[in-house]
């Protein structure tokens, strides 16, 4: 299933460069104009904002049982085990959203979480943040490269056909950095 996500890309993902910075802004500004307060971005897996997430009403009806908060401890984003209870598994983690904070710390536990969490049948995944765009973005695109083997322009384009995003250029840059450490390769 998740394949059929995948959009035709022209060339051999293994040889593309990492994109520059100033590619992936272009890329992600050729995306989706606008997006709702939550989108599936992958199979079960979903990117929304903190009013999405703080409402356990509209989370029921989308089936959601894991959420990965990645604006753990901000002020519009007060989630944690006792707010969802038992029936929803939690990871805050405590992204600041400027671009030299260092949120690739945090790319392989959260893409852990949500690798583990699709692993179980029956489970849906949201990532959140305040508004959905930059900080949650960044970890979903971290676990498209580190789980489902994608380059980082396959994950942006994969993501940007469902919603818009727009991850800070200093988080941009990290994601480039996990690119080229994932693909061996380094831009001239």
């Amino acid at each position: 299933m998740a394949e059929a996500l995948l959009p035709e890309l022209e060339g051999d993902a293994e040889a593309t460069p990492c994109p520059s910075v100033l590619e992936l802004e272009e890329l992600l500004r050729a995306g989706k104009a606008s997006c709702s307060r939550v989108d599936e971005v992958w199979p079960n897996l979903f990117i929304g904002d903190a009013a999405t997430a703080n409402n356990r009403f509209e989370l029921w009806k989308l089936g959601i049982t894991h959420v990965l908060n990645a604006a753990h401890g901000g002020l519009y984003c007060q989630g944690s085990p006792d707010f969802y209870g038992s029936s929803v598994s939690y990871l805050g983690v405590p992204a600041h959203d400027l671009p030299d904070f260092d949120i690739s710390t945090y790319f392989s536990s959260a893409a852990d979480f949500i690798h583990r969490a699709l692993s179980t049948p029956g489970a849906k995944v949201l990532v959140h943040c305040v508004v959905g765009v930059s900080r949650s973005a960044t970890l979903v695109l971290a676990y498209l490269m580190l789980h489902q083997q994608l380059s980082l322009r396959q994950a942006v384009i994969t993501v940007r056909e469902h919603r818009w995003i727009f991850p800070n250029r200093g988080f941009l840059h990290q994601l480039c950095q996990l690119d080229k450490k994932l693909r061996g390769t380094s831009r001239s």
